[in-house]
C-alpha cells in the first residue's frame, strides 16, 4: 500500500536511507562542537604566533639597547681623545664609531619602543648630532670641555635611558599576552556554552526526527499485536522506513482478511454443527419420553448414551468457540482500576447455588486489594478456577478463595479439599485440550480449555497461574502486578 503524495510530500526532507538520517544527525549535532575546537585551535595558534613574536621582539631590544649603550663607550672615548689631542685620526676613528652608533640607534628606532624609551633615544640621537657637529667643525685648542663634558654626560644618561625602558617591551608584551589570554578564555567558556546548547538542540531535534518513525513502526506493531487491523498504517521518515510501514500495512490488510475468514469459518461451524446437534438432542429428548412409544431397559440405554453424547458434543463446541474468542480478547485488555476482592466476592456468589448442591462449603478470606486490570477478564478467571474447584471437590467438601497483596503485586488463591492435579501433569493441566486421570463428579466431562484461557487471561495482564509444589488438594495460585507499567496486550499462543 503506497502512499498519498500529499504525504510524500512531506517526507522530502528526509534522506533515502535510515543509515544516512543517522549519518546527517550524527554530523549536525557533531557541527557546533566541530566549529568551537576548531577556533579554538585557531585562536591558540594567533596567541602561539604574537608571544614568539612577542618574546623575539623583546630580547631584540634588550640586546640592541646593549649593543647602543656599548658603542657609546667607543664614542665617550673616542670625543674626550679628539677633544684632547686633536689628531685626525683620532676624528675618523670617532666619525666611524658615530656612524656605528647611529646605525644601532636606526635599528633600535624600528623597533617598537614604549614612548619613554623612545623619546630618550630621539634625545640620545641628537645629543650624539650634536657631538660629532662640536667635534668636527671646532679647533681642538678652542673645545668647551666642560661642554663637551656635559654633552656626553647627557649623551650616557639617555643612552641609559633607553636601555632601561626597553626592558618596558617586555611588560608591555607580557601584559598584552595575559590580555588576549584572559579574553581568549572568555571566547572557550562562551563556545563551549554556546556549542553545548546547539549540540543539545540540534540532539533533542534529531532525537525527535529519528524517533518519529520508530515509534510509528512501534505503535503499528502494538495494534497488529492487539488484533487491531481498522487503521491504516503510515510510517513516516526516509524510504527504507516507508517501505517497511508499507509492508506491515500489507501485513496489516492480510491479517485482516484472515480474521474475517477465521470468524466466518466459526460462525459456518457453529451453525452448521449446532443446528443438526440440536435436532439429534431433541430427537433423543423425544424418544426418552416414550413420544415415539415406550421403550425397552436396552434402548433406553442406548437413547441415553445418545443424550449425554449430543449435550457432551454441545458443550465441547461451545468451550472451542469459547476458546477462540479468549484467544483474540487476551490480546486486547481494557484496563481500568479494579477492586479484586470484589470480583472474587462476586464470582463466588454467582457459584453459591453449585456449591450448595453439593454441600460444599465456599469460606472467603477477601483483603482489599485494588489493581489495574481489565475486570471482565479477571472475571472469566475466578470463574474458571472457582467452577474447577466445585467440579472436583467431592460431595460435603470445602474451597477457600483468598486474596492478599504481596509488595507490587496481588496474590489469589482457590484452595479446595479435593484430590488436586498428579505431580507429573503439573507441567499441561493449563495446556489447551488437556485432561487430567482423575475424574470430577460432574457426568459431563471437561474440555481441558477452562484452565487455559484463564492461563492466557493472567498472562495477558503480566501475571502467572501456577500450582504450588507443595500442594497435596486441589490449590491453583495466581500472582498479578498491581499496575501495569505498559499498555497491556500480547499476542495469545495456542
Amino acid at each position: 500500500m503506497t502512499a498519498s503524495p500529499a504525504k510524500r510530500g512531506g517526507l522530502k526532507l528526509y534522506p533515502r536511507s535510515f543509515f544516512r538520517l543517522l549519518l546527517v544527525a550524527l554530523a549536525m549535532v557533531s557541527l557546533p562542537l566541530s566549529i568551537a575546537l576548531v577556533y579554538s585551535a585557531w585562536r591558540a595558534e594567533q596567541l602561539s604566533a604574537r608571544s614568539e613574536s612577542a618574546l623575539y621582539q623583546a630580547v631584540h631590544t634588550a640586546r640592541t639597547s646593549r649593543a647602543l649603550f656599548d658603542r657609546l663607550g667607543s664614542v665617550d672615548r673616542l670625543a674626550q681623545q679628539t677633544a684632547v689631542l686633536g689628531d685626525p685620526a683620532l676624528l675618523e676613528d670617532f666619525v666611524r664609531a658615530h656612524e656605528g652608533f647611529r646605525a644601532v640607534a636606526m635599528e633600535l628606532r624600528g623597533l617598537a619602543l614604549g614612548p619613554r624609551a623612545r623619546a630618550a633615544l630621539e634625545r640620545a640621537i641628537s645629543l650624539e648630532d650634536r657631538l660629532l657637529t662640536m667635534l668636527t667643525t671646532t679647533v681642538s685648542g678652542d673645545l668647551d670641555r666642560a661642554r663637551l663634558d656635559e654633552l656626553v654626560g647627557e649623551l650616557v644618561s639617555n643612552t641609559r635611558m633607553v636601555m632601561a625602558a626597553s626592558h618596558d617591551v617586555v611588560d608591555r608584551e607580557a601584559d598584552v599576552l595575559r590580555t588576549e589570554a584572559a579574553s581568549m578564555q572568555q571566547w572557550m567558556v562562551l563556545l563551549a556554552l554556546f556549542g553545548a546548547a546547539a549540540t543539545l538542540a540540534f540532539a533533542i531535534v534529531f532525537t525527535r526526527i529519528i524517533a518519529k518513525p520508530i515509534s510509528a513502526l512501534d505503535a503499528a506493531i502494538r495494534e497488529l499485536g492487539r488484533g487491531d487491523f481498522s487503521r491504516p498504517i503510515h510510517v513516516p521518515g526516509p524510504t527504507d522506513l516507508r517501505t517497511i510501514g508499507e509492508r506491515l500495512d500489507w501485513l496489516r490488510c492480510r491479517l485482516a482478511e484472515l480474521e474475517d475468514q477465521k470468524n466466518r469459518f466459526l460462525r459456518s461451524v457453529s451453525h452448521e454443527l449446532k443446528t443438526p446437534l440440536a435436532a439429534m438432542r431433541e430427537g433423543a429428548e423425544l424418544l426418552g419420553d416414550g413420544v415415539a412409544g415406550p421403550l425397552g431397559a436396552r434402548q433406553r440405554q442406548i437413547v441415553s448414551i445418545m443424550r449425554e453424547n449430543s449435550v457432551r458434543l454441545q458443550h465441547q463446541i461451545d468451550a472451542l468457540l469459547d476458546y477462540q474468542r479468549a484467544l483474540h480478547a487476551a490480546a486486547s485488555l481494557q484496563v481500568a482500576p479494579a477492586s479484586l476482592d470484589a470480583l472474587v466476592r462476586e464470582v463466588a456468589g454467582a457459584h453459591a447455588l453449585a456449591a450448595q448442591s453439593k454441600d460444599q462449603q465456599l469460606k472467603l478470606a477477601l483483603k482489599p486489594v485494588r489493581i489495574d486490570g481489565d475486570a471482565d477478564k479477571l472475571r472469566s478467571v475466578f470463574d474458571n478456577l472457582i467452577s474447577n474447584a466445585i467440579k472436583y471437590t467431592p460431595r460435603g467438601g470445602e474451597i477457600s478463595l483468598v486474596t492478599r497483596a504481596n509488595g507490587n503485586s496481588a496474590m489469589i488463591e482457590v484452595i479446595d479439599s479435593g484430590p488436586g492435579v498428579l505431580p507429573e501433569e503439573r507441567g499441561s493441566v493449563f495446556n489447551s485440550f488437556f485432561r487430567g486421570r482423575r475424574k470430577s463428579d460432574s457426568q459431563i466431562e471437561g474440555s481441558g480449555l477452562g484452565l487455559a484461557i484463564a492461563r492466557e487471561y493472567v498472562e495477558a495482564h503480566g501475571g502467572s497461574i501456577a500450582i504450588p509444589d507443595e500442594s497435596t488438594h486441589g490449590h491453583f495460585q495466581v500472582t498479578l502486578p498491581l499496575h501495569q507499567a505498559k499498555p497491556a496486550g500480547r499476542t495469545a499462543t495456542t
